[in-house]
């Protein structure tokens, strides 16, 4: 996340897609790409832009999972929900990272380091369970990793 000053990115992904033919998406996705979610006063500076109202591009924003509109915490930990990670045992991952961050999904901890997202297929069925870090998929989780995982996480807050 490079360039945080919001209304520099929004317009920057405004001029980028604006004119092409189904831009919210893409300009949603530049956004939070950049900023790490879509600023809710971001929603009606698009909606005008591309003509939309904005019920329509809250409506987009609030039915896709991806889209946060809240900033995230420094790290985020994304948990596959799908059929086969609960299977072999998702739930328990979960569980553990609840009750080891103290927050539940769409949350982020109270020093906003690490958010936690549920996520719907990572398509790495064969290796489940499965959970994304920092967008970097982890396969064949257990929920004795779980505290590991944390560990490192939190280690990685202390070097920079």
């Amino acid at each position: 996340m490079g360039n945080t000053d919001h209304k520099a990115v929004i317009s920057a992904a405004l001029e980028k897609h604006a004119s092409t033919n189904g831009a919210l998406l893409p300009i949603l996705h530049e956004i939070q790409d950049v900023l790490g979610y879509i600023p809710t006063d971001a929603i009606d500076v698009i909606g005008k832009s591309i003509n939309r109202s904005r019920a329509e591009v809250h409506g987009v924003v609030s039915f896709y999972h991806h889209f946060r509109t809240q900033k995230p915490g420094r790290h985020i930990i994304q948990v596959c929900r799908s059929e086969a990670c609960q299977a072999v045992g998702s739930e328990k991952i979960i569980d553990k990272l609840k009750l080891s961050l103290g927050i539940d999904f769409h949350e982020s901890t109270l020093d906003g380091q690490i958010t936690l997202e549920p996520i719907y297929c990572l398509g790495h069925c064969a290796c489940a369970p499965a959970l994304m870090v920092n967008g970097e998929p982890r396969a064949k989780m257990t929920s004795d990793q779980v505290e590991s995982l944390l560990n490192e996480l939190r280690a990685t807050n202390h070097d920079d």
